[in-house]
């Protein structure tokens, strides 16, 4: 019984590498949907109120949801209707999208579409269109698609339009360049 601690303190330690292969193999790079130099605005009920999830424009993606700090949203190919198939190594991946209370939805979303599901430790997690959402830690600012058409933990991720479905396109790496002063593309 007394090795019980350092057993487990070990197995958590151990899994900490393994999170950080999985991140760092699930993409990144160059997979960017959206303008490194956009900021977008946190998405609004059509009352003005905070919204849980909006939508924004992401580069080649087109409109795609995004939660209420701009940051892209995902469905998840291997969950099974409400219910998540993504725990562990892949939720630290993969976080997911939680409402404690009842979830908003942003102007040009369908507030009948939106919904939570309990996960596996009791606790909500926000749906859309009978999918459970998820942001991804490889996109570092609003705009970002890191995770779009990825393969991961035993399913496919992409974005969600605002009807609910996902996205299939491939997301198109923005490029950089200085001084040319053109529009700066934002969403």
């Amino acid at each position: 019984m007394i090795r019980s601690k350092p057993i487990r303190f070990l197995a958590g330690a151990a899994a900490l590498p393994v999170v950080a292969l999985a991140v760092a193999g699930c993409g990144g790079g160059s997979n960017n949907g959206g303008s490194a130099s956009a900021a977008t605005a946190p998405p609004k009920t059509s009352s003005g109120q905070a919204a849980t999830v909006g939508t924004a424009q992401v580069g080649s993606l087109g409109t795609v949801l995004v939660d209420s700090q701009g940051r892209t949203l995902y469905l998840f190919g291997a969950d099974s209707g409400t219910k998540s198939a993504c725990s562990g190594a892949c939720a630290a991946a993969w976080p997911p999208l939680r409402d404690n209370g009842k979830p908003t939805a942003g102007s040009g979303l369908n507030a009948s579409l939106l919904g939570t599901a309990p996960r596996s430790d009791g606790n909500p997690q926000v749906t859309y269109n009978g999918h459970p959402l998820y942001t991804f830690v490889m996109d570092q600012k609003p705009g970002d698609a890191n995770g779009q058409g990825s393969t991961a933990f035993g399913g496919s991720w992409f974005t969600l339009n605002t009807a609910g479905n996902q996205v299939t396109a491939a997301a198109q790496p923005t490029t950089s360049t200085s001084g040319s002063g053109g529009g700066g593309g934002g969403y």
